[in-house]
C-alpha cells in the first residue's frame, strides 16, 4: 500500500519491525477499520450520561451462553504484573514470579516513536526467550526457565500514532500496537502453543468490542492464525462499560477472555462522566477506596457478570510500591496490597494487577489461599450479588473530605507525571505509588472539578502549583528540572487541569509535544 507511510525508525534494530509487509498490514487494518472507529468515537460524544442497563440488549445480559474455556496455557492468572516494554523492565516483569505480564502500550507508556517501536524489538526476544539486557554498571539480565505469560495492552481507540499514516491522515495507535504485535508474533506464539492474549483498555460501549472482534477475525485469516489464538481481556475502565459488561463480553466472541477491574480511570471515568454535576463532586484521591459503595458495587457486578458467562474477572491494580529505604513505608505498604488482595480472591476474583515485582508475592499469597491448586475459580458464582444503576451512580455516599493537602498533592502527582511522561516515561514512582497516565488523570480531574464547583479558584490552585513546582525544583537539583521541560509541563498541566472546557484525555494535548 503505497499511501502508507512511515516515520524513518528511530534506530537501525527498529528497521526490521517496520518492514513493508509489516506497515502494509497496519494500513490495511486502519484502511478497513479506520472509518468505523471514527464513527465510533463520534458517537461516544452524542450519547447521555448513563442512568440504567440497555433495554434493547436485555437478553444477552439474561442469556445462557458461555465463552471458549480457558486456553491450557493460561488458565490460571492468579497475579499479573504491568508496565511499560523498556527492555530491562520487560526481564524483569518477566521474571518477577507473577503467573502473566501485561506488556503496555498504553497508560504505562509515553508513546514517542522510540518506544512503541522499539517496544515491539523487546516483545519478539520475549516471545522467543532469548532476550537480555546489559547495563551500563555491568549486571547481565536474561529470562529464568519459566516466565510469566506475555500479554500486551495496545493504545486505546481514540490515541492517533502521528509517524504512520494512510492517505496523510494518522492511523489510530490501537492498529499499530495490535498490528505490528500480531505480524510480528502471532506465528511465533502459535508455533509455541501460546496464545496472543491482549488487554483492550478505554471502551465506553460494546460495539466497540465488537470492532475489534472484527479485526481479529480478519487478522486471524490475513495471517493465517490459527482459531483459538487471539483471546482478549477488556479493562472495565469507563463508567458506560459498566453498564454493558455482558455485552461487552458477548461482543467479543470467540476473543474473550474476560474482564478486568480498571479501577484508577473507572474513578476518573465517574469524574468526567458528572464532572458539572455537583452531586459528583469526589472527595480527596486517597479517600476514593476499593470499598466505598460505587467501587465496591461495579467490582461485585463484574465477578457475577464474568462467571456466569465463563470468563476470567481480574482484580485492579495494586499501585503502592515498597520502599527498600523506610522500613516503616515498605510494611505499610505490604499491607495495604495484602488487605486489597485478599478482598480481591475472597470476592471471587481469579487473579489481579500489581505494578513491582517486590509485591508479587504477596498478591499471590492472597489467592493462594483462596485457591488452592485451582486454577481459577470462575466456577464461584455470584447470586447474591444484585446490582442495581443506582448504587453504580453513587458517587455521592463516597465517604471523605476536599482538603488543602488533596489539592497539593494532585497538583504534584499531576506536575510530575506530565513531565516524566514528556520526557518518555509513563510510569514513574511518586510517593511509594507507581503512577502512570489512569492516576494522573484522577488529580487533574478532581482539581478541575473542585475548581469547577467553587471548591478552589484557579488562582489558589496556580499559587499551589508554583509552590511545587519550586520545592520540586530543590528536590531534584536545576540540571534535572530543566531536562524536564517545567515550562512546557506546567502549560499541559494548566490546559488539562483548569482550562474552561474539560479535555477527555490528558495525553491528546500532551500528545502534540513529543516526538
Amino acid at each position: 500500500m503505497s499511501n502508507v507511510k512511515a516515520a524513518a525508525p528511530p534506530t537501525d534494530a527498529a528497521a526490521q519491525i517496520l518492514t513493508d509487509d509489516a506497515i502494509a498490514f497496519v494500513g490495511e487494518l486502519q484502511e478497513r477499520f479506520g472509518a468505523r472507529r471514527a464513527e465510533l468515537l463520534a458517537a461516544r460524544k452524542g450519547r447521555g450520561k448513563p442512568s440504567g442497563f440497555l433495554e434493547d440488549t436485555q437478553e444477552i445480559r439474561d442469556g445462557d451462553w458461555q465463552v471458549p474455556p480457558p486456553r491450557p496455557d493460561y488458565a490460571d492468572r492468579r497475579a499479573e504484573i504491568t508496565g511499560p516494554t523498556d527492555r530491562k523492565l520487560v526481564i524483569n516483569a518477566l521474571n518477577s514470579g507473577a503467573k502473566g505480564f501485561m506488556a503496555d502500550f498504553e497508560d504505562a507508556n509515553s508513546p514517542t516513536w522510540q518506544n512503541q517501536v522499539e517496544g515491539h524489538l523487546n516483545l519478539i526476544d520475549a516471545v522467543e526467550g532469548t532476550i537480555t539486557y546489559d547495563s551500563s554498571e555491568g549486571k547481565h539480565y536474561e529470562l529464568v526457565d519459566n516466565p510469566a505469560t506475555l500479554l500486551v495492552r495496545p493504545r486505546g481507540w481514540h490515541l492517533p500514532e502521528k509517524h504512520l499514516t494512510l492517505g496523510g491522515e494518522p492511523v489510530a495507535g490501537a492498529f499499530m500496537d495490535f498490528g505490528l504485535y500480531a505480524f510480528h508474533c502471532g506465528k511465533r506464539l502459535a508455533e509455541r502453543d501460546r496464545g496472543l492474549y491482549l488487554y483492550l483498555p478505554k471502551m465506553e460501549h460494546y460495539e466497540e468490542a465488537a470492532l475489534w472482534n472484527d479485526v481479529f477475525l480478519f487478522t486471524r485469516e490475513a495471517l493465517g492464525l490459527p482459531p483459538g489464538l487471539i483471546r482478549a481481556t477488556v479493562l472495565i475502565e469507563t463508567l458506560p462499560a459498566a453498564f454493558q459488561m455482558a455485552e461487552i463480553i458477548h461482543a467479543l466472541g470467540e476473543h474473550s477472555y474476560g474482564l478486568n477491574a480498571g479501577r484508577w480511570d473507572y474513578i476518573f471515568s465517574m469524574i468526567k462522566v458528572f464532572r458539572d454535576d455537583p452531586d459528583f463532586v469526589l472527595p480527596d484521591r486517597n479517600d476514593v477506596k476499593m470499598t466505598v459503595p460505587f467501587m465496591r458495587a461495579y467490582t461485585e457486578l463484574l465477578v457475577k457478570t464474568c462467571h456466569a458467562h465463563g470468563a476470567f474477572a481480574m482484580g485492579g491494580m495494586a499501585a503502592l510500591i515498597p520502599s527498600r529505604k523506610d522500613e516503616e513505608a515498605n510494611q505499610r505498604a505490604l499491607d495495604a496490597v495484602k488487605a486489597d488482595k485478599e478482598r480481591e480472591a475472597k470476592a471471587g476474583f481469579d487473579g489481579t494487577w500489581v505494578a513491582h515485582p517486590d509485591v508479587v508475592d504477596v498478591a499471590l499469597k492472597a489467592f493462594d489461599d483462596v485457591l488452592g491448586n485451582r486454577p481459577n475459580q470462575i466456577d464461584k458464582q455470584r447470586y447474591d450479588v444484585d446490582v442495581s444503576p443506582e448504587q453504580l451512580l453513587d458517587a455521592g455516599s463516597t465517604p471523605g473530605e476536599i482538603t488543602e493537602e488533596g489539592l497539593r498533592s494532585d497538583v504534584s502527582v499531576g506536575f510530575q507525571y506530565i513531565s516524566f511522561w514528556l520526557g518518555g516515561r509513563g510510569a514513574a514512582g511518586i510517593n511509594n505509588l507507581m503512577e502512570d497516565a489512569a492516576t494522573a488523570e484522577i488529580s487533574r480531574s478532581q482539581i478541575w472539578q473542585w475548581v469547577k464547583h467553587g471548591k478552589f479558584d484557579r488562582d489558589h490552585v496556580r499559587k499551589v502549583l508554583d509552590e511545587e513546582m519550586e520545592r520540586i525544583r530543590a528536590d531534584v537539583g536545576d540540571e534535572v528540572w530543566q531536562k524536564g521541560r517545567p515550562e512546557e509541563t506546567k502549560k499541559i498541566f494548566e490546559q488539562v487541569a483548569l482550562s474552561d472546557e474539560f479535555p477527555d484525555f490528558l495525553t491528546l494535548p500532551a500528545y502534540e509535544y513529543i516526538d
